[in-house]
């Protein structure tokens, strides 16, 4: 680890450290990992955006969002537990929003399982619960969680 986070444009010769980093970052327990193909849907679309964090030369976090008019929504943000607490996820979440409000974006949409701990990075980054859907996350331990709709707006 050299300390000192990159952030780039991910492209789709990056999608093995992207799944790796998701791999990593997201329990098996409650099926949030979106599989390669899926991600690279994203790659084709000129509205959305994978974002990657470099620690020197091994990937250690990354997001996923789209644009649609004045939203964007964060489809995925991830860190690699061994990277966790050097601000890398709030680092994700000023670059989607500086590159979501060049595209027009207003308004910054993300839904999250109602028990991830991320709650806190969210909230630190200025957002607020504007929505749930209950009984939404159904994990492999045949426990019902709700989604929790969460919103930050330049409007507000």
């Amino acid at each position: 680890m050299t300390g000192e986070i990159r952030l780039a444009t991910a492209r789709v010769s990056d999608l093995a450290a992207v799944m790796r980093v998701m791999d990593a970052a997201f329990d098996p327990a409650y099926g949030e990992a979106w599989s390669g193909a899926q991600l690279l849907t994203l790659f084709a679309l000129p509205s959305a955006r994978v974002c990657l964090a470099w620690d020197g030369d091994e990937a250690c976090g990354f997001s996923a969002a789209r644009i649609a008019g004045p939203e964007s929504e964060l489809l995925l943000l991830a860190v690699d537990p061994q990277f966790r607490g050097r601000g890398i996820g709030a680092l994700l979440i000023d670059d989607w929003r500086v590159w979501a409000g060049g595209q027009g974006a207003e308004d910054y949409f993300l839904e999250m399982r109602a028990d991830n701990d991320a709650i806190h990075l969210y909230e630190r980054a200025g957002f607020a619960e504007c929505g749930r859907r209950s009984a939404y996350y159904r994990g492999s331990d045949g426990v019902v969680r709700d989604a929790i709709t969460m919103r930050q707006s330049d409007t507000t």
